[in-house]
C-alpha cells in the first residue's frame, strides 16, 4: 500500500472498529515503529470502550429484568452527603428511557469531576423525568441523619413526572406506593442508580461551592464539607455556621454547646 504519514494512519484509524479490517491487516506489517505505536494505541482504546459496554450491559440487567415483567418507567434512586460534617444530604431520582445508551456510567464515586458533569448534562439531558431533594443540616440534626436520607429519597420520589411504577434504590428500604427493590451497592449495579448518583453528587458540589463563597475561610468548596484536617482546624478557630452538623462527631466534642449558634460573620465574611 501507499505509505501513509502517521498523521493519516490516526485519522483513518479514528473510522476503524473491526480488528479485523483490512487496514488493521496492513498496518500490523508496516514495519515502522511510529504505526505500531498507533496500532497499539487503537487497539488498547478499543479493548477499553469493550470493557465499558460490557459493563453497561452488566449494569443494565436489573432494568432489563423489571422491564421483562412489565415495568416500564423504572426510577433509580441514590444520595450523597451521608458522611460530612457540614451541608445537606442530597437525594436523586431518575427515570431514563429504554433506549438510554452511556457506556462509562457508574458509581459517582468512581468517576473524575470532568466527567460527572459531562454525564450529568447528558443524563438530565435523555430522562424521562428525574428530580433532586436537599435536606438541611438543621433538619439533619432535628431527626438524625439516617431519617434524613430516607426523607430526602421519598421526597425526590414523589417529584417525578411521569411517576415511576418501579424503582431501584441503592441500599436503603423504603416505604412507598411503588414497587421497588433495594441493592447493595447499586450505584455500581445499575445504570438508573449510578445516573442517580452522579445527578446528586454533582447537584451537591455544586451547592458546597456556592456555600465556599460565602463561607470562604471554610473551604467547603474543596472538601464537600467532609472532615478534613483544614476543615477541622476551620472550626476550631471561626466556630460553626448555619450548615454544619452539630450532632456530628467531632463537632460535638470540638463546639461547646454554647457555641452551637456561633458564626462571626465578619471573620468569616
Amino acid at each position: 500500500m501507499n505509505k501513509l504519514s502517521i498523521s493519516q494512519i490516526e485519522e483513518k484509524l479514528v473510522e476503524i472498529m473491526d480488528e479485523h479490517d483490512p487496514f488493521i491487516r496492513e498496518l500490523s506489517l508496516d514495519e515502522r515503529k511510529g504505526v505500531q505505536q498507533s496500532l497499539n494505541k487503537w487497539r488498547k482504546k478499543r479493548g477499553h470502550e469493550k470493557e465499558l459496554l460490557e459493563k453497561f450491559r452488566e449494569m443494565s440487567h436489573y432494568e432489563s429484568k423489571f422491564r421483562s415483567q412489565g415495568f416500564q418507567l423504572i426510577a433509580g434512586i441514590d444520595e450523597v452527603g451521608r458522611g460530612p460534617l457540614a451541608g445537606p444530604v442530597v437525594a436523586a431520582a431518575v427515570i431514563l428511557p429504554e433506549q438510554f445508551f452511556l457506556p462509562g456510567i457508574d458509581d459517582s464515586k468512581k468517576l473524575s469531576e470532568k466527567k460527572r458533569l459531562e454525564f450529568d448534562e447528558m443524563i438530565r439531558k435523555e430522562a424521562l423525568s428525574l428530580s433532586v431533594a436537599m435536606i438541611s443540616a438543621q433538619e439533619i440534626d432535628e431527626i438524625n441523619i439516617y431519617e434524613a436520607t430516607k426523607k430526602a429519597m421519598k421526597t425526590a420520589i414523589s417529584a417525578l413526572h411521569p411517576h415511576p411504577d418501579y424503582l431501584l434504590i441503592d441500599a436503603m428500604r423504603l416505604e412507598t406506593p411503588f414497587p421497588s427493590e433495594s441493592i447493595i451497592k447499586g450505584d455500581a449495579k445499575s445504570i438508573s442508580i449510578a445516573a442517580a448518583s452522579i445527578v446528586a453528587k454533582v447537584a451537591r458540589d455544586q451547592w458546597m461551592k456556592e456555600l465556599g463563597k460565602e463561607y470562604p475561610y471554610y473551604g467547603f468548596g474543596q472538601h464537600m464539607g467532609y472532615g478534613t484536617k483544614d476543615h477541622i482546624a476551620a472550626i476550631e478557630k471561626y466556630g460553626i455556621t448555619l450548615h454544619h452538623r452539630k450532632t456530628f462527631a467531632p463537632i460535638k466534642e470540638l463546639v461547646e454547646p454554647n457555641l452551637f449558634e456561633f458564626l462571626n460573620e465578619t471573620q468569616v465574611n
